[in-house]
């Protein structure tokens, strides 16, 4: 039965004088139907507009001008607070009508639909972080940093949970994931994010150059998004829903190592193989047509590793990330490279060479020590004395003196000695000779002595100048001779002559060659109109 049909049968039915709930009931229609059908008929012959729809009379009707008014002050205001107003002024109807009421004066606007752009086979990848807070059965409450790497076309994608969005972690997941995926695409969608753009002059990004450099060594071009648009990067930001939807939802987790465990199986059984919606093919096999457009892996992966600067303590540690790593103790003073892979820490002396080597350990443990047997000062008393006295015969003579000076008069003077000696990495080279100097002179042989005249006369100095001693001291090593001064430059005068002609008899006193000028400095011409004036 057609609309109008209805229509004509219930109209019928009425002007028989049957009732609305019977002609419900012999059509298998609701009342309001009927209602609303007799409605529009009566306002139809009344010459009002027959396709008008009947509403009933609401509760909102008298205060319409109200909802109106404070629509119109406060346009972002909510339908809880315009349901608050309207109570004060002596409404008494539920929330719900006031929210659908509010829905009618005031519209959500109509978004822009976002056109999906496709891209051919290895042209575009998309990266981005989600941050999420996990309760682990075995580590706890922790919040972690999900990495996502995806192939614009295939759709067939990388992920990692981090701890840090800094820029050592960036490039290492972004080496796994062009490892995982065979390739790298040739352009790269990032959002603002600091690892990748320092900053912006006017509209145009400007890129670190940190990351540039890693960019180039694989070949690909990073593209940074204008901000606030997520849309641009739709297909990581929809990823990350679909990992909420599917990898997070109703698994638990011991630890971060077995959340990626976990990760590694989904991606492989679950994201690689079900059929996306938009390509309508599977992402491992898609991933199958884009791979031969990648760009091929280099012969030797970039290294991010971190490389800084540290002074070794006089315990013969070197600090890093609340925790402490030893060094040989000969060392002790010294400012030394410290290099930071993912899984090591490693130590290298002055003259690069490496000097010590430890296993990093993670965030969650601080104030550890890793401490190695043979970095200690050995029970060979001779051998670290002379340890001990090389060092301080690099000072000078004045240091040797002190040295023997604390050896004679201090119970534990070797141990002072070092701690002494270990001051260089506080203060200056000069500092700290002139502060021995005085002590010597005043026969105060004792660490406690030393470390008051520093803290009267001189001020510890900054990582640059430690760094500017150490390169210093080294030079002195390699050229013990001091350096040739600068020659000055009258004795290059005589390079800039010209040759004269040998076989040319040399002028007369007060005569000049031809074309030339006088001893005084005039031109021929120029001296014989004097002699005619």
């Amino acid at each position: 039965m057609t609309a109008e049909e209805l229509r004509n049968r219930i109209i019928a039915a009425w002007q028989k004088g049957a009732s609305g709930r019977a002609i419900a009931r012999e059509l298998g229609v609701s009342r309001s139907t009927v209602r609303e059908t007799l409605m529009a008929y009566e306002a139809g012959r009344a010459g009002a507009d027959p396709t008008a729809r009947f509403t009933r009379p609401s509760k909102l009707d008298v205060w319409a001008s109200t909802i109106q008014s404070l629509v119109s002050r406060y346009p972002d205001i909510t339908a809880a607070r315009v349901h608050e107003e309207l109570r004060a002024q002596g409404f008494t109807g539920g929330y719900s009508i006031v929210r659908d009421r509010l829905r009618v004066v005031r519209p959500n606007p109509s978004r822009q639909p976002t056109v999906r752009f496709e891209t051919g086979p290895g042209l575009q990848a998309q990266m981005d972080y989600s941050t999420y807070t996990l309760d682990f059965t075995v580590e706890g409450r922790r919040r972690v940093q999900l990495f996502g790497y995806v192939l614009a076309y295939s759709r067939r994608q990388y992920l990692r949970f981090v701890e840090h969005q800094d820029f050592e972690t960036t490039v290492r997941e972004h080496i796994r994931a062009f490892e995982h995926l065979g390739g790298a695409a040739a352009t790269c969608l990032y959002d603002n994010m600091k690892v990748v753009v320092s900053g912006f002059d006017g509209r145009e990004p400007i890129y670190n150059p940190r990351f540039l450099a890693f960019a180039t060594h694989y070949g690909f071009k990073p593209w940074a998004c204008r901000p606030r648009r997520p849309r641009t990067k739709g297909k990581i930001e929809r990823k990350f829903g679909f990992v909420e939807s599917s990898l997070l939802n109703g698994r638990t987790f011991q630890s971060l190592e077995h959340l990626n465990e976990v990760t590694r199986w989904w991606l492989e059984h679950v994201a690689d193989v079900h059929l996306h919606r938009t390509t309508g093919q599977r992402p491992i096999d898609r991933h199958a047509e884009e791979a031969p457009y990648l760009i091929p892996l280099p012969a030797r992966a970039f290294d991010p590793s971190p490389v800084v600067y540290r002074v070794v303590d006089a315990e013969g540690l070197v600090a890093w990330r609340g925790n402490r790593y030893s060094v040989p103790w000969r060392y002790i003073g010294q400012t030394l490279p410290v290099r930071i892979t993912e899984m090591e820490l490693v130590i290298y002396s002055p003259q690069v060479e490496e000097a010590a080597r430890h296993r990093l350990l993670g965030d969650g443990q601080t104030g550890q020590q890793c401490i190695q047997e043979e970095h200690q000062p050995r029970r060979d008393g001779a051998e670290r004395l002379e340890i001990l006295r090389q060092g301080y015969a690099r000072l000078g003579e004045t240091a040797v003196r002190f040295l023997d000076g604390v050896l004679d008069s201090r119970r534990y003077g070797k141990d002072e000695a070092q701690k002494v000696l270990a001051l260089l990495g506080t203060y200056a080279r000069a500092d700290l000779l002139r502060a021995l100097a005085r002590a010597v002179r005043y026969r105060a042989f004792s660490l406690r002595a030393v470390e008051r005249i520093l803290a009267a006369t001189a001020k510890p100095k900054s990582l640059l100048e430690a760094m500017a001693d150490e390169a210093r001291e080294r030079l002195e090593q390699l050229h013990p001779d001091p350096p040739v001064p600068p020659r000055p430059t009258a004795e290059y005068q005589s390079l800039l002559e010209e040759p004269r002609d040998e076989k040319q008899p040399p002028c007369p006193q007060g005569q000049s060659d031809e074309g030339g000028t006088n001893q005084d400095g005039s031109s021929p011409d120029e001296s014989d109109e004097e002699k005619l004036d």
